[in-house]
């Protein structure tokens, strides 16, 4: 008897043109099991699972190397691809097992709690605001007295601020002098997983910042809202010591936030171009030659915008899916946002709420020319790109979670897809699914208004 079987069309396999990728002569060498593998997927995978006659779901994690995953049998370590594969690399078959990977993942960890053996604590707020520079020195004192084995790292420009007082601090223990350390941008890009938990102070943007900080691998992070509760900051700072002890102590639920990949492509000038057509250099004949070198990655948690940027006038963009054009669009910019960053910009550009579990992609344009352009809802498997067409009065500028704002020239683009990091964000232990209709209700006062007075017949008119 022939079982089922689930079979790829040959084509779809392999679909990245040469203006994808780096070099065309070098092929691209991915493995569907280790290349499409996350931190959190090295997390689990590299522990004994739970059984379901277990009577708590308990995984215990220390910091590992970037490099290397445990063995589940043998506890040894073993080296795994320290190099990764961007998204815009993989086939489209790798970047489905990808993005369903990482969803199933997140069903599986919702109903589980996750312990870890908290050694490196990771202290995040607003270093130019007084009242949050003066909480971070009430959490960083509490954690250190509170068990001799934390290691706490706040910013580095702390360490001479007077809010801050580092010197009467360490003067408190003798310890604290060795366990009280500092970090700073290049400490998180080179070595993320040395940090057990990230503590973030403030609101959505700090936790913004937080993946802005960790481009690929990103700790568990757990926000506490300096004001009122927003979409990502789940917990009140007033009760952060009981809340930090029961995390620590008995462990806590996560949420795996979806991210986005997002590179820019700069056209290439070597004379192989094709009449300067932008289409046809990027899925019709001219996709056969190198015409586009990218230059850095942005993992984003909320959106990528591209825009007409200090220019008076609207844009021209050419919209592609995969491997096909799928419009030109006139208009203030184009907003390309994940489902968490459904509330944000693109939700002001006239955008759809979208829950954060919904596997998909938010395109919508800012201000379209034409009016007819309406959002669109696209599978998270899709790769897309917004190129800057050769005869364009003006040039486009790219900004990723509203930082790092670039310039777009004629010829160049935009890719954007999954990303292979996940962001996970700390849930109270009560709270097995993140509440979001309660947050777009209490943030947004979601479908408020007067209620109607009760229909009275007896009422004379």
């Amino acid at each position: 008897m022939v079982e089922d079987e689930l079979l790829y069309h040959e084509a779809a396999i392999h679909r990245r043109r040469s203006s994808i990728i780096t070099t065309w002569d070098t092929p691209v060498a991915v493995s569907t099991e280790t290349i499409t593998d996350c931190f959190v997927h090295q997390l689990l995978d590299g522990h004994r699972k739970p059984t379901d006659s277990s009577p708590k779901h308990f995984i215990h994690h220390s910091a590992i190397p970037e490099d290397t995953v445990m063995s589940d049998k043998s506890g040894e370590y073993f080296h795994s691809h320290a190099e990764h594969s961007q998204s815009r690399l993989l086939s489209k078959k790798q970047l489905s097992d990808m993005a369903f990977n990482i969803r199933e993942l997140s069903k599986t960890l919702s109903h589980m709690k996750l312990k870890l053996k908290v050694q490196n604590i990771f202290i995040l707020g607003k270093i130019h605001d007084t009242t949050v520079v003066q909480l971070s020195r009430t959490l960083a004192e509490w954690l250190l007295a509170k068990n001799r084995h934390y290691r706490v790292y706040v910013e580095d420009t702390l360490e001479d601020n007077s809010e801050f007082d580092a010197k009467s601090l360490l003067a408190i223990d003798p310890s604290y002098e060795r366990r009280l350390k500092y970090w700073d941008t290049q400490l998180c890009a080179k070595a993320p997983q040395i940090f057990d938990v990230v503590i973030a102070l403030g609101g959505d943007g700090t936790v913004l910042y937080a993946s802005w900080l960790f481009q690929r691998i990103v700790p568990p992070v757990l926000s506490f809202a300096m004001g009122s509760l927003g979409f990502l900051t789940k917990f009140d700072f007033a009760n952060h010591q009981d809340i930090l002890t029961e995390t620590f102590d008995q462990g806590f639920n996560v949420n795996l936030r979806v991210r986005f990949e997002a590179t820019v492509m700069r056209h290439v000038d070597n004379g192989d171009c094709v009449a300067n057509d932008v289409i046809e250099e990027i899925i019709g004949s001219g996709a056969e030659q190198v015409t586009h070198n990218p230059e850095r990655d942005h993992h984003i948690l909320n959106e990528v915008v591209v825009d007409r940027g200090p220019n008076g006038t609207m844009i021209t963009l050419e919209v592609f899916g995969d491997n096909e054009h799928f419009t030109t669009v006139q208009a203030d910019g184009i907003c390309v946002a994940t489902p968490t960053g459904s509330t944000a910009y693109n939700l002001a550009a006239g955008g759809s709420l979208c829950h954060p579990d919904n596997p998909v992609v938010l395109l919508t344009a800012i201000c379209a020319h034409t009016l007819s352009f309406r959002p669109i809802i696209l599978p998270d498997s899709i790769v897309l790109r917004l190129a800057v067409p050769y005869d364009a009065r003006t040039n486009a500028w790219a900004s990723f979670d509203g930082k790092e704002r670039v310039e777009l020239r004629a010829g160049d683009y935009v890719t954007i897809s999954a990303s292979r990091f996940p962001f996970p964000s700390v849930l109270p232990l009560e709270q097995n699914t993140e509440n979001w209709i309660d947050s777009i209700s209490r943030t947004l006062n979601w479908n408020s208004r007067q209620r109607q007075k009760a229909f009275n017949p007896d009422a004379k008119s």
